[in-house]
């Protein structure tokens, strides 16, 4: 052999280049299913600082306030912190939230990611995931 054959051929480099992308992209998929679960527990985290306040404003005021949507009483009341968890640019990007309250009883429901799945806290005490919409005058989860 001689002192000048040293170095990788041209199918090792190609071998080597091949196996670092496959890498890579199952490094990405894996990053992207981490980005999803930590969505969906910020916006439980969100729903669950909505209900201490939601507690706080029952208190204050002798009721929760009739609302058919997060943007009227109790659910825009700054003194209590519900505008906070009703602005959706405190959610993840495309979070849809929905609210419905009478003087007794309010449910908030957040979307999760897939678009398909909720995430529900109501004045029952509920906090689960559910399927499928719930109307804006709803005041339990399903």
């Amino acid at each position: 052999m001689s002192k000048f054959n040293k170095g990788f051929t041209l199918i090792e480099l190609l071998v080597v280049i091949a196996i670092i992308g496959i890498l890579s992209s199952v490094v990405l998929a894996s990053l992207n299913t981490a980005r999803s679960k930590g969505n969906d527990a910020k916006t439980k985290a969100q729903l669950s600082g909505a209900r201490a306040a939601a507690e706080i404003y029952y208190d204050n005021n002798s009721g929760y306030g009739v609302a058919a949507d997060c943007a009227t009483n109790m659910f825009a009341d700054a003194t209590s912190g519900m505008s906070t968890y009703t602005n959706v640019a405190n959610y993840p990007s495309g979070t849809t939230i929905v609210c419905g309250s009478t003087a007794s009883a309010y449910a908030m429901k957040a979307e999760l990611a897939g678009d398909t799945a909720y995430w529900c806290v109501d004045s029952l005490g509920k906090s689960k995931q559910v399927l499928g919409a719930i109307g804006a005058t709803a005041t339990v989860c399903p």
